[in-house]
């Protein structure tokens, strides 16, 4: 392999152990894997599409990779993605991702699951898979992924993704289902701050915490500690009002000393405006964060980016919803490319046009390519 591709993305990959028998291999695993990775970046959406790919690169790939009996059929691919471990897979992408990564201070980490609605059904005898990311807001980067076990939920996947990451310093969110005392201890133990949507799920919890604002609304917040911050947004012919208040005395709470860390409970209400009618939204969040309104309502706002620009971009650029790869561990072997793919794509500062155009300049021009895998 090549100097230019040994420093980059993919030595991560070389310690991969090839689910494969000795006899009969006629391709090299990282050459699988890098053909794989360099596809789904030019476009590819699966193994007819990296065998063609490989095909019509044929000559380019051969100056770097080994390729002793040439480019693998769309079978192989299929298959040795079916077999690899999804868990080796991720200690090799959290790996790399800690290299190339340098999360900034309060760096926001929302984490979120999604439904891959294709990768199951009745035609092959298994439930679509669900996969729960770690990303991260300022760096634009997926940190790491996790696929929740079948007849299970998020509430035990979300500790497993997050033991693997580096979270030291960062402010951890999370919607209602991930508002769980074990969750909130596992971050306060990995060196962060959680933000934690609160509903009806934690029942005597959100029913405190409303009563705590609630009286102090009524008191217009006379005599009671607490920050508060507010922001406008107009455009579209829509007036959005955002108002947070938090509070951090918590005496009242009696569930607080259950949750570690838990510092500040926090009102967010939205207020829409729009062709003559007002419509409000009152959100309650439980933080470890001190009370800082301005902070707390930004991190909360900050959240959503998870399905801005992770969940919405594979699906309308990488078309992962309509994805029908479902055999074994290829569902989530494959989603991981695709964030190994909008990951390298998301760094590219060189260029201001979106992730669907950015693949069709990978797939058209190879030195643009070689800038994505090494930069």
């Amino acid at each position: 392999m090549s100097q230019i591709i040994d420093a980059s993305i993919l030595t991560h990959f070389a310690s991969l152990k090839d689910p494969r028998d000795i006899r009969g291999k006629e391709h090299l695993l990282l050459d699988i894997v890098t053909i794989a990775l360099c596809s789904v970046i030019s476009g590819a959406e699966g193994w007819e599409d990296m065998a063609e790919y490989g095909r019509a690169k044929q000559d380019w790939l051969s100056t770097f990779l080994a390729l002793p009996s040439g480019i693998p059929c769309a079978d192989t691919f299929g298959r040795v993605f079916a077999r690899l471990d999804p868990d080796q897979m991720q200690i090799c992408f959290v790996s790399w991702v800690k290299s190339i990564s340098k999360l900034l201070g309060a760096e926001v980490i929302g984490i979120d699951g999604k439904t891959l609605r294709h990768s199951g059904g009745k035609g092959c005898g298994k439930a679509a898979i669900h996969m729960v990311s770690a990303w991260a807001s300022a760096n634009r980067l997926v940190l790491g992924q996790c696929k929740v076990d079948d007849k299970s939920n998020e509430i035990t996947a979300i500790p497993a993704l997050l033991k693997v990451l580096e979270i030291t310093g960062c402010i951890v969110t999370i919607d209602a289902m991930g508002c769980q005392r074990d969750i909130a201890s596992t971050i306060i133990e990995g060196g962060a701050d959680y933000v934690l949507a609160l509903k009806g799920n934690q029942g005597g919890l959100f029913e405190d915490v409303q009563w705590l604002f609630q009286q102090a609304q009524e008191s217009k917040f006379e005599d009671v500690a607490h920050s508060f911050a507010q922001s406008i947004d107009k455009g579209h012919g829509r007036i959005e009002i955002r108002r947070c208040w938090t509070l951090s005395q918590l005496d009242y709470l009696i569930q607080k000393p259950l949750w570690q860390g838990l510092k500040t409970v926090v009102l967010v209400q939205s207020e829409r405006r729009c062709n003559g009618q007002m419509t409000t939204e009152n959100r309650f969040f439980i933080s470890s964060l001190p009370s800082q309104a301005t902070l707390l309502m930004n991190a909360v706002r900050t959240h959503w980016s998870i399905e801005n620009s992770l969940h919405w971009v594979l699906d309308v650029s990488f078309h992962e919803d309509a994805c029908r790869i479902h055999r074994d561990f290829a569902p989530q072997n494959m989603a991981l490319l695709r964030h190994l793919a909008l990951n390298l794509l998301s760094k590219d500062s060189s260029s201001k046009r979106g992730i669907a155009a950015r693949r069709k300049k990978a797939a058209w021009d190879q030195t643009y390519l070689i800038k994505l895998l090494t930069q």
